[in-house]
């Protein structure tokens, strides 16, 4: 009786089971089970294809070739068929760092046993680029002298417009011996016998001219002379800028045939040609100051007695020009006196930044206004890095006149 009530609990437990798993079965049609089935299939090719590209990756970035010859700073290089499990296998990133760094080692090894050149050396490489060529030759059955400007050759760009227009200025300078006049003892004598300009080549930086000048000289005056060219950059406001300079000195050259040159630039030097007298004197109550022109001392050569010469004297403030005056043309050898004195209104701060600027012209003295050119000129003042003593001294004396030499150059 007890068995039988335990058989027939157990049946209406399975019986139950049964129902309950009834109840969990998918209600799905045979096509879409078959989907699902396809879509699983599906996602698991695709997850192993994965895999074995990951896997075919790595076998490939990771060859199992050891890596004895990259060089090693922190421990000695393993021999090979030996394997080392106390210390893993460098990655491929770590790989690539030591084969660039072995590889810039031996770049800069290589390169340390060159030598560079200084800076100082690429300045003069840079120099002796500039160069003018030009022939010179002195015909003596017609006693004159002919100078010729071939070409020039890698002159310097200028830093704001990256080009220039080179010209040549010649000048034929004599040369004296030292003199003495009164205290006043010259070393030597420059005049400007002639001075040439040639055609102005527009953008070039190594022009060819071919200009061709002359002048009439005696035997004795070659030693005496000095031809000095002058390569320019020409500016439309007159404001030429120097590219460098070649002296040629007569005295121990034979020219009695034509004669060819190629010198490099020299840098630009002054020549003083004469000396002039100036006095000045400052009126702080009438801010007026008075600019007396005295004597100029103009040498010459020997067989060219007189000279007509007048100044221009400029008053500058900043680089800008606020006036100027001419004196009279006066006429002498040796030394010219003047006398005259120019008056110009400056106010106390512009006297502070001021510099004064004198010019000597030369003319004809036939004519005397044509045909003028430049004999001399020389500038002192006061700016704002440095002070003419002659400045110093009329600023520091009271109503009264302080008279200087200074020399003339051109």
């Amino acid at each position: 009786m007890y068995s039988s009530i335990i058989w027939q609990r157990d049946m209406s437990y399975f019986a139950t089971l049964d129902m309950f798993s009834g109840d969990l079965r998918l209600p799905f049609t045979q096509e879409v089970k078959y989907c699902i089935l396809g879509i699983s299939v599906t996602l698991f090719l695709i997850a192993l294809g994965i895999l074995l590209w990951q896997l075919f990756r790595y076998i490939s970035l990771n060859p199992t070739e050891s890596v004895d010859e990259l060089p090693s700073s922190d421990s000695e290089p393993a021999k090979a068929g030996v394997s080392n499990t106390e210390t893993q296998r460098p990655t491929v990133k770590v790989e690539k760092l030591h084969k660039e760094a072995w590889t810039s080692s031996r770049c800069l090894s290589i390169g340390s046993h060159l030598e560079l050149p200084s800076l100082d050396e690429q300045e003069q490489e840079k120099e002796q680029k500039c160069s003018l060529r030009f022939s010179l030759y002195y015909d003596q059955l017609q006693s004159r002298l002919v100078v010729t400007i071939l070409e020039a050759r890698d002159l310097p760009l200028r830093n704001f417009s990256h080009s220039v227009d080179p010209f040549v200025r010649v000048r034929m300078l004599w040369v004296g011996n030292e003199e003495e006049v009164g205290e006043l003892s010259f070393p030597s004598q420059h005049c400007v016998l002639q001075e040439w300009q040639s055609r102005v080549m527009k953008n070039n930086r190594s022009p060819v001219f071919g200009d061709q000048f002359f002048c009439f000289l005696e035997d004795n005056d070659i030693p005496h002379i000095v031809v000095k060219f002058e390569v320019r950059d020409f500016d439309k406001f007159s404001r030429h800028g120097i590219l460098g300079e070649v002296r040629v000195h007569l005295c121990n050259m034979k020219t009695s045939y034509p004669r060819e040159f190629l010198e490099d630039l020299q840098t630009p030097q002054k020549d003083m040609v004469g000396e002039v007298l100036i006095s000045l004197k400052y009126l702080h109550t009438l801010q007026r100051l008075e600019v007396g022109l005295l004597k100029i001392r103009a040498p010459s050569k020997p067989s060219k007695k007189n000279k007509a010469l007048y100044a221009r004297i400029s008053v500058l403030c900043n680089q800008f020009k606020l006036r100027h005056q001419k004196s009279t043309v006066k006429t002498g050898w040796k030394v010219i006196p003047f006398n005259e004195v120019m008056m110009f209104t400056l106010p106390e701060p512009q006297i502070r930044e001021c510099s004064i600027v004198v010019s000597v012209y030369e003319v004809h003295a036939a004519t005397q206004s044509k045909s003028k050119h430049l004999f001399g000129q020389f500038t002192f003042g006061k700016t704002e890095n440095s002070e003419d003593e002659h400045w110093s001294l009329m600023m520091r004396s009271i109503r009264q006149p302080v008279a200087k030499w200074h020399p003339l150059l051109i």
